[in-house]
């Protein structure tokens, strides 16, 4: 498993779903199909993916605070 960051590279919107995909090992395009379906149901899917486009770091300075 990799470190929860949004890639520079494979994200449509803000690269919140490519993040969870690579982090769980699952295909962008699997992870962006289980969201839009989720969005379907009741709850606050759209809430919690902009939270995660407002708290999840971007790649690259995820990689320069960890030292990596």
């Amino acid at each position: 498993m990799t470190a929860l960051a949004r890639p520079r590279d494979g994200r449509m919107i803000g690269g919140v779903c490519a993040a969870l995909a690579r982090r769980f090992g699952m295909s962008a395009t699997t992870m962006r199909v289980i969201f839009a379906v989720s969005c379907l149901l009741p709850g606050p899917q759209f809430l919690v993916y902009l939270a995660l486009w407002l708290l999840l770091p971007n790649e690259n300075s995820a990689k320069a605070t960890t030292g990596w």
